[in-house]
């Protein structure tokens, strides 16, 4: 292995009246991409701030390369005491170009000359990520950097993560951003950390191999595994199996909920069935609805019946939060009809986290001081329920304004999951929570007995989670897939008009072919290139799963290079084929 650029050698860090973590190894070389995975409250990002020397340890050293530039993109930058974006981004003695800012925030849609006070999240977020890339860093420390973005942004934001020369290090709760992106992973468990030379693509099978291997040696050993260490671990790796059989489930949904649904994307209102109808919580019927001069909706029609699991997807100021304001009446539309069932409850959880109030305990929140929780019409203790969403009991008497952000959002779930309702609204969920927390909510939708609407930018948590997909481009027109984000995606990548709406401003879409038709080349790629990406993903996650053995570079250096090679190849030839597909697959469209 190269020397690393920068590394912190025995790390230890206090928090509170005891250490958060101690003797951590950690090493970056030049051109790692590194996923940082733990559960929330490990200290993710107070290593970062470490790494980054923001914060001094109490105990290691830490190392860096002469001249190595480091920027660390905060999960929520301070942007106090700065009127403008454009002030903040160009502030500090380690301040880059103006020009740079500006040419990043061009790509990525932001206005550098909004009101930091009235700026929203994903347009602060944007400011930051404009100030850090055009810091030009060698090593890249990056907090939840999809937070609050959209999906047009998220993409831009891998794109340039592809192309970029030095390293970085994330944070994210995005699994496809960091399958998509990495080659290591650092997993902070437990006061330790160790590293695996696989991408996220390959976590759950080494994480997998890590629990058998702790159940094995507790079993040689002949010691009774303590329930309050373990009870998690064993609660993960049962959640991920039951999850498939979940997965199943889902796809068998989205076949029925196909069905009910036109060619063209709107639902089959005249033709459906008395049966079909006595379920119908909510129905939308030529839906239209404009601000001023510009047609937020058009012609919108749904029926969603009771059980629908709908992902909302879409630009920032495509009108997602129009859309979900219509389908639960908040707001009457300007054409069309909204009809509600008179029997809907539903519960809203806002990225706001409005309900948390600072200086509650954890006690007060869920059960207003007492030892017992009305869940869904059942007595649970406080302590027993805390378990069932992934804290320790002990947690309890914690004040709200000690627990990190995703024990937050973790804490404000289970206190709206305890009410009885049968609608479900759910805006941004995902942000600030860990992977394990991330399974729990899938879980928790699943067997859940209403209708859930939630919007998202998480793509692998509405490919594992919804039924029905709702996508809005901008021009009023929504999309309606029976599926996740990938059927969304795969149906928009085959239209040239979605093509040049999503190319960068200031760059004009290419023009459609004059041809006639495909050539004999062209069409028989387009036929064959499905089948062999397919493969060349099968085989990487096959390969992933064999570096995820802990022992393999110890017992067998050469297959391990092998491995290494034959994933980085696979993976370069799976983004061609890719590219390929899309490109026929947008002149097939253009040619009829």
């Amino acid at each position: 292995m190269a020397a690393p650029i920068l590394a912190f050698e025995d790390l230890g860090l206090i928090q509170g009246s005891g250490w958060l973590f101690r003797h951590l190894d950690v090493r970056v070389g030049e051109r790692d991409r590194l996923a940082l995975i733990g559960r929330n409250g490990a200290g993710k990002t107070t290593l970062l701030k470490a790494l980054a020397g923001h914060i001094e340890a109490d105990e290691g050293r830490r190392t860096i390369v002469p001249g190595t530039r480091v920027v660390l993109l905060e999960q929520e930058p301070d942007l106090t005491g700065h009127a403008t974006l454009i002030e903040w981004a160009l502030a500090g003695a380690e301040a880059p170009p103006r020009h740079a800012v500006e040419a990043i925030a061009d790509q990525i849609g932001l206005d550098l000359s909004r009101e930091s006070a009235t700026a929203s999240g994903g347009e602060r977020r944007r400011a930051a990520i404009a100030r850090a890339l055009a810091q030009e860093p060698q090593v890249l420390l990056l907090d939840e950097p999809t937070n609050h973005l959209d999906l047009a942004a998220i993409d831009w934001l891998e794109g340039w993560l592809n192309r970029f020369a030095g390293a970085f290090v994330v944070i994210s709760h995005d699994r496809t951003f960091l399958t998509r992106l990495t080659r290591q992973t650092l997993w902070l468990d437990r006061g330790g950390i160790r590293r695996a030379e696989i991408g996220y693509g390959g976590f759950e099978a080494w994480t997998e191999q890590v629990y058998a291997e702790e159940e094995r040696n507790a079993q040689r050993l002949d010691a009774k595994l303590k329930l309050e260490e373990h009870w998690l671990q064993r609660g993960v790796t049962a959640r991920r199996r039951r999850n498939q059989g979940r997965l199943a489930k889902l796809v068998e949904m989205r076949a029925q909920r196909a069905a009910m649904i036109g060619p063209q994307g709107g639902a089959k209102l005249a033709i459906a069935t008395d049966e079909v109808r006595s379920k119908t919580v909510i129905e939308a019927e030529h839906v239209a609805k404009r601000y001023g001069a510009r047609t937020v909706i058009r012609d919108f029609t749904l029926r969603i019946q009771r059980g629908d699991r709908i992902g909302i997807v879409g630009a920032n100021g495509a009108g997602k939060t129009t859309l979900l304001r219509l389908l639960t009446g908040e707001i009457a539309p300007d054409e069309g009809k909204v009809r509600l069932a008179k029997t809907l409850n539903g519960i809203v959880i806002d990225q706001q986290r409005k309900l948390l109030a600072p200086g509650r305990t954890v006690r007060e929140i869920l059960a207003d001081g007492g030892d017992w929780i009305d869940v869904l019409g059942t007595k649970k203790h406080v302590a027993g329920y805390l378990k069932e969403f992934l804290f320790d009991p002990a947690v309890a008497e914690a004040r709200v304004d000690a627990l990190s952000g995703g024990e937050r959002s973790r804490l404000l779930l289970a206190r709206e999951f305890a009410r009885a309702s049968n609608l479900l609204v759910l805006d941004e969920p995902t942000n600030d929570l860990d992977m394990e927390t991330l399974d729990l909510l899938q879980e928790v939708i699943a067997a859940y007995d209403g209708t859930v609407l939630l919007v998202s930018h998480d793509r692998d948590f509405l490919d594992r989670t919804v039924t029905v997909t709702l996508g809005l481009d901008g021009s009023g027109a929504v999309d309606i897939v029976a599926g996740g984000y990938d059927d969304w995606a795969k149906r928009r990548a085959a239209r040239p008009e979605a093509r040049k709406a999503a190319a960068p401003r200031g760059e004009q879409a290419p023009p459609p072919p004059k041809k006639a038709k495909l050539s004999y080349k062209d069409q028989r790629d387009l036929d064959l290139l499905p089948a062999e990406i397919e493969a060349l993903a099968a085989a990487i996650a096959r390969d992933e799963a064999a570096l995820a053995d802990p022992d393999l570079f110890t017992r067998n250096p050469k297959k391990f290079d092998q491995l290494m090679q034959a994933i980085e190849a696979a993976r370069t030839r799976k983004e061609a084929a890719e590219l390929r597909w899309l490109e026929l697959a947008e002149q097939a469209e253009a040619l009829g």
